[in-house]
């Protein structure tokens, strides 16, 4: 059996309280129906490394890496700073990212997907008529463990599940 596996950061209750008021926020500013899937609440994350699809053996290893490279990095602080339309540069858009401060420690400036563009209703608005999005924001956490997770698609959405948690170095 195939794993579709991830290592991820996953944040705390109050920052994903704070990020799914913005997309509330961000949501307001299109014309009904929005042409954005909303990130549940659950599912928000900062993805560190996209693994695929893993046989069991190869999802044992991933554990066991993730867990050496954990014990050999101090835990650090994450500042997210804005949300803008992602990836940079992609015309047309095809996600809303809230995106950070470089992450010196793992040499990654994080993201995080807060919606993923439905492209064919987006591409009904005329260019001049799409919302601006560029946002500052303030919002400052924590990270004392990355998780291996599991991605399972389903049709209502990605199904999460921690696989392995493990903690930085003290």
């Amino acid at each position: 059996m195939m794993h579709r596996i991830f290592i991820a950061i996953n944040l705390p209750e109050n920052i994903k309280s704070k990020l799914i008021e913005y997309q509330k926020q961000i949501d307001g500013l299109f014309q009904p129906p929005t042409p954005i899937r909303w990130t549940k609440e659950e599912n928000l994350h900062i993805t560190l490394e996209f693994l695929g699809n893993l046989s069991d053996d190869e999802v044992i290893r991933a554990c066991q890496d993730a867990e050496t490279f954990s014990k050999n990095h101090n835990p650090f602080t994450i500042v997210l700073d804005k949300i803008s339309y992602g990836p940079p540069k992609k015309m047309p858009p095809r996600m809303i990212w809230a995106t950070g401060q470089k992450i010196a420690e793992l040499n990654i400036t994080p993201h995080i997907t807060l919606g993923r563009i439905k492209m064919w209703e987006f591409r009904r608005i005329e260019p001049e008529e799409r919302p601006i999005i560029t946002q500052e924001i303030d919002l400052k956490f924590a990270v004392d463990s990355i998780e291996v997770m599991e991605s399972q698609l389903k049709k209502i959405g990605p199904d999460y599940t921690i696989l392995e948690s493990c903690p930085l170095k003290n």
